[in-house]
């Protein structure tokens, strides 16, 4: 008997993604979605010029992020159509308004916030991120839920800080913002403190000198994400004096990313609140 001939090219990634799921490494559920959607255990390329990664959800927890700065709107309407296929939840940032007015015209579920310049789509029931009520008398042993305050120095942070609520919104992470308690008033954060305290995790956003975070860090016991902002008049040199004075700070549980990215210090405190439910 002749031996079998070798396996055709187009076989390959299903004999690759039959060897995932034999070995552990893939679940049965995954591998029917990804042969649903026409996806490999290890990239779908949904349109010219984009490769998705829909197995990203499975290796770190949640699904892909549109960069949507500079992309056209089919180009975005079509990796979230893919995403939407393998039921994924899709956030697209930096969208401007007239792409997301484009978007939405394929994409009639997704939901654009103008001020954080996000889109979301597949997230309950398309409404905005609702935050957790403030208790009147804050205490940080009553069992509250854990979440992520999200702390503004002043109203000039509110796009930063809307996407980052948009991103722990699309995590599921639930979150208390803190508007405009910059060190100028320091009153205004003292005030705050004692629900800072109730958080398992805290994002920071200022701009001018960057001296928020530190100042906040200094009352907490958990990690403070700080995000400097482009805001401030010309010697805060587009945001690069507040990181360099983010970096430079004494606090030792503050930890800096990069200039007006809501997303990444959204997504990092995330990801602490996800491991805490886990540890439970």
């Amino acid at each position: 008997m002749p031996p079998h001939p070798p396996p055709k090219s187009n076989d390959e990634p299903l004999a690759r993604l039959l060897t995932e799921v034999a070995t552990g490494r893939l679940s049965a559920a995954d591998a029917l979605t990804s042969l649903a959607t026409g996806a490999t255990a290890d990239e779908s390329a949904t349109s010219d010029r984009v490769t998705l990664d829909l197995d990203r959800q499975r290796r770190c927890g949640f699904p892909e992020v549109i960069y949507g700065d500079g992309k056209p709107a089919q180009m975005i309407a079509s990796i979230i159509a893919a995403q939407q296929a393998a039921g994924q939840p899709s956030l697209a940032t930096r969208v401007t308004p007239a792409v997301a007015e484009q978007v939405r015209t394929q994409i009639s579920a997704a939901r654009y916030n103008p001020v954080a310049r996000t889109l979301t789509v597949g997230i309950g029931d398309a409404a905005p991120p609702s935050p957790l009520p403030r208790t009147d008398t804050p205490n940080a042993d009553a069992g509250l839920i854990k979440h992520v305050a999200v702390v503004t120095a002043g109203s000039t942070d509110a796009p930063v800080a809307e996407e980052a609520i948009e991103t722990l919104h699309w995590m599921g992470i639930p979150f208390r913002p803190f508007d405009d308690i910059g060190v100028a008033g320091p009153a205004r954060l003292l005030a705050a403190v004692p629900h800072l305290r109730q958080a398992a995790a805290v994002v920071v956003i200022a701009g001018m000198e960057g001296a928020l975070p530190a100042a906040v860090g200094g009352h907490l016991s958990v990690p403070v994400f700080a995000v400097p902002t482009s805001v401030g008049y010309g010697a805060t040199l587009g945001g690069l004096t507040a990181m360099l004075g983010m970096l430079s700070s004494c606090a030792s549980n503050v930890a800096v990313v990069n200039i007006d990215a809501g997303f990444k210090a959204a997504y990092l405190a995330g990801l602490v609140v996800r491991q805490l439910e886990r540890s439970q």
